[in-house]
This record gives structure tokens, sequence and C-alpha cells, in this order.
């Protein structure tokens, strides 16, 4: 397999998984997997990211209390919240796309390195933000984007092919 067959076999292959084992992640994975974030191409290069690794159990388990879609995070030994620092947005309507650029990123990474992860939302939803916010004790500059649960998978999910052609249109529609 090359790497362009294993590159495509990863995105193909990558599942939100909600159901993790009991086994703490090591610096080494929280490392690729934000090196692969930082990757994220960005508006104008501002590279507006910042990263906050979750791995207290207490932490993970207040979550839920306020995030809807979370409980998934009362199971995982670890999240990576993704925000965006006021201080590095160049383009105020640009950062969002250059933080879920960063997400899906870490989301891939997690899948060539064998983990389970699925994407919470939480920008713009000015509760989950202030949850998040007062939780972590984040700055005022720092604003919560979306929440990555991440863990080794419980169990595995076959890959899904949601390719559909009449979702194609060439030229014009």
């Amino acid at each position: 397999m090359n790497d362009a067959t294993k590159a495509l076999d990863v995105i193909l292959s990558r599942r939100s998984i909600r159901s993790y084992e009991n086994k703490p992640l090591n610096d080494t994975i929280f490392e690729h997997l934000l090196k692969a974030a930082m990757t994220a191409p960005s508006a104008h290069n501002q590279q507006p990211w910042e990263f906050v690794i979750i791995d207290e159990r207490k932490l993970l388990d207040q979550i839920p209390e306020f995030h809807p879609y979370s409980k998934m995070l009362l199971g995982a030994p670890a999240a990576i919240l993704v925000c965006g620092n006021k201080n590095y947005i160049k383009d105020e309507d640009l950062w969002p796309q250059d933080c879920a650029a960063a997400t899906e990123n870490i989301l891939l990474a997690a899948t060539a390195l064998q983990l389970g992860s699925v994407w919470l939302g939480v920008y713009p939803k000015r509760d989950l933000m202030e949850g998040l916010s007062k939780l972590l004790n984040l700055p005022e500059n720092i604003i919560p984007f979306s929440l990555v649960a991440l863990g080794f998978p419980a169990k595995t999910k076959e890959p899904a092919n949601r390719y559909d052609p009449s979702r194609v249109h060439k030229n014009k529609w």
C-alpha cells in the first residue's frame, strides 16, 4: 500500500467512536495529534488555534453536566478542546474554518493511530462556550470551538460508504 492509498484509507475509514477502553493516552499520542492539528491550513496563515488537553477524570465527568451531547466523555480517557485565540485572529469571519480544519486533522490523526474519536460541537453555542471557559479557566481571549473525545475504541465500526454521486455537480448546477 503506497502513501496515497494509506492516506485515503484513513480518510475513508474514519468513524465517530463513542465508547472507549479504560486505557490512558500518553504524551506521544497527544503530540502526534496536535502536530497534525497545527498542520491544518488557515486563512492568511493566521493559525488562530490553541488546544487544551483534558485527561483529568474529574473535568471530563463535569462536561456532560452542561454539554448535552457529551455523555461519551464519562468513559473517555481524554479529550482535546480546540480553541480560537482572539490575539491571532486576522480575519474574524474565517477563524472558525481554521479551527474546523485543525479539528478534522485531529480526527484523521486519531484514526491513523488506531484511536477512536468523536467531534463535539461547541462554537457558537454560548452556553457550551461559557461552560467550558469556566470549567477550564480559559482566558478572555480564548474562544472554545470544538471538543474531540478520544480513546482506544471499545469496539470497531466498519467504514461507511457515504459517497453520493447525485450530490456532485460539474461546472454548473
